[in-house]
């Protein structure tokens, strides 16, 4: 009988985590630039006025929503099935910024929609998902790593 092991992880598992990871590090370098005054001065009139308006509850979401995905993504990549917990927190995060950020009551452009509001709710949806369809396959968890051991002498 053929052994598995990490070797039996698809490729695209190692990509998908990669890409997510870099996207949700965005995210985590776009808090720090919200805090930095001097580089929301360069921002535009509508992000501005989002971030500066927003309440302390809601910059704590935003925090767990980049925070969280960023700790998940990383959990993915080794291999730990508590991502799928992390990525749940993100979720919530990332909906209840975008709850504050709908009620700011800016007339959004259909480009800022999806850039800034539904892209972040489809990729934490998404990472909900693969992480349940990765522990599915044994690419994550217990599974996964019991998998992987070396086998007994």
């Amino acid at each position: 009988m053929k052994e598995k092991t990490a070797d039996a992880i698809h490729w695209s598992f190692w990509v998908i985590s990669s890409v997510m990871l870099v996207w949700n590090a965005m995210g985590v370098v776009n808090f720090f630039m919200q805090m930095n005054p001097e580089v929301l001065a360069a921002y535009r009139e509508s992000e501005r006025a989002i971030v500066e308006g927003r309440p302390a509850w809601a910059t704590g979401a935003f925090a767990i929503g980049v925070f969280a995905g960023a700790l998940g993504c990383l959990l993915l990549l080794f291999r730990k099935s508590a991502a799928y917990y992390l990525f749940i927190a993100s979720l919530i995060g990332v909906l209840v910024t975008m709850i504050h950020t709908l009620t700011v009551g800016i007339d959004f452009s259909l480009g800022e929609i999806l850039g800034i509001i539904l892209s972040p709710v489809v990729v934490a949806v998404f990472l909900i998902w693969y992480a349940k369809y990765a522990e599915a396959k044994s690419w994550i968890g217990k599974k996964a790593r019991q998998e992987t051991a070396a086998p007994p002498i």
